[in-house]
């Protein structure tokens, strides 16, 4: 993520004062201006509704009969999904700052930009808000990619908070020209009931315990009783740092596999509030989700853009060992995203190169068998039927022979 050096109003002054009134020249550069909203009025907008039409980005989350689609910075759309081949949109939950959810038993977690909210979903005709665990997670806004400035005049006030960014085109002082740097780090102050989300989770569960990623950390929340939810700790962990920005979160067993900008990480969570580095897997700079099957692990990357300049393919790691991941084999395969792994199927979604299916018996040399258009960015492989999702829809399909997928129904936004 880019990030920009914000000038004091002193020093800017001091720049200008200096400025020769003779020369008249000036550029233009695309400036990132910060968009405020109050708290009160981000919490206020929570609500219940019926069904509704999306237009944001989502993704895709599994607990019993019920489809979740997470429409990034909107809300949560649920589908009775019972009957696969016609799931029914029943509800939406009006969450302008959430981007990922967990689901146990009959309570839902989600984010409101800094805040955890807990709904009981017991009666998904009566879905309440139970608990709100306030200014417990961090919230980063996505910087606009070819922003070179930064309008440091807007800043949040008290009970404000940045929620994201408009990019406008602005005459730049000359003095502002050459004094950006990278360094906005500091711009913003299933067993048990427990569901599955998709390899771009970052909410996990583990039994009493609710994880959540920030850019550097996890945090932890103590969900024993749902309806007291409480933030237990942010865990740091010495190796990290430096290691990549957390992206995903996934867990197999008692460990949690942590996907970075930078690899992938292993975290022992056999005590689940006190989770503790094992080891990490190392790549260049990318954007990478990862998939973990017995002792295998799956690791997505792809370059370009914000993601870094790595070649896009994929990774299969040892983790028998979990002190020293290991690298088997890579992949080049272009434009992959999310993918998931069911027996020796390897499923990866490949943006506009549409869904690839592997025969990963082999894994020295995954095998791509075949390939289904569309495009998608996530998948969830369930043991009945895959679930899939792209901008504004989902895709679900049956199991076919031979590594095949027969679509069963789509839902459009």
């Amino acid at each position: 993520m880019k990030k920009i050096i914000l000038l004091t109003a002193a020093f800017l002054t001091l720049c200008l004062s200096s400025c020769s009134s003779d020369d008249d020249t000036q550029e233009t550069a695309l400036f990132a201006i910060p968009v405020v909203k109050s708290l009160d009025e981000i919490r206020n907008a929570v609500s219940i509704s019926a069904a509704r039409q999306t237009h944001s980005d989502g993704k895709i989350y599994v607990s019993e009969k019920y489809l979740f689609y997470i429409a990034k910075e909107q809300g949560v759309h649920i589908f009775n999904n019972q009957n696969p081949s016609a799931p029914v949109n029943i509800a939406f939950i009006n969450l302008e700052g959430v981007h990922d959810i967990a689901v146990k038993g009959h309570y839902l977690y989600a984010d409101n930009f800094v805040d955890l909210l807990v709904f009981d979903i017991a009666d998904i005709n009566n879905i309440t808000l139970v608990k709100t665990v306030e200014n417990a997670i961090e919230f980063v806004p996505v910087f606009p990619a070819h922003a070179s400035f930064y309008d440091y005049t807007i800043q949040p006030g008290t009970g404000e908070i940045i929620v994201g960014y408009k990019a406008e085109t602005r005459n730049v002082p000359k003095q502002y020209l050459n004094l950006y740097e990278d360094a906005m780090a500091e711009a913003t102050g299933g067993a048990n009931g427990i569901g599955t989300g998709g390899s771009y989770a970052k909410f996990q569960i583990n039994d009493n315990a609710l994880y959540t990623t920030d850019a550097y950390a996890l945090n932890v929340f103590n969900i024993a009783v749902p309806e007291q939810t409480v933030f237990d700790k942010k865990v740091y962990m010495e190796q990290w740092f430096g290691g990549g920005m957390f992206e995903t979160l996934f867990k197999r067993d008692d460990f949690l596999f942590v996907g970075s900008t930078s690899g992938m990480f292993v975290v022992d969570a056999t005590d689940e509030f006190n989770p503790t580095f094992i080891s990490g897997f190392s790549h260049a700079t990318a954007c990478d989700p990862v998939v973990v099957n017995g002792n295998l692990a799956y690791i997505t990357v792809r370059g370009g853009t914000s993601c870094g300049a790595i070649e896009d393919q994929v990774n299969v790691i040892d983790i028998t060992d979990m002190n020293s991941p290991t690298l088997i084999s890579t992949t080049l395969l272009e434009q992959p995203y999310g993918l998931g792994i069911k027996e020796n199927t390897l499923y990866i979604c490949c943006g506009n190169q549409g869904l690839k299916v592997f025969d990963a018996t082999n894994s020295n040399a995954l095998s791509l068998e075949n390939t289904y258009t569309g495009y998608l960015t996530d998948v969830i492989p369930m043991d009945s039927h895959l679930i899939a999702v792209g901008p504004n829809k989902i895709e679900q399909y049956a199991y076919g022979d031979h590594f095949t997928l027969v679509p069963i129904s789509t839902v459009n936004f």
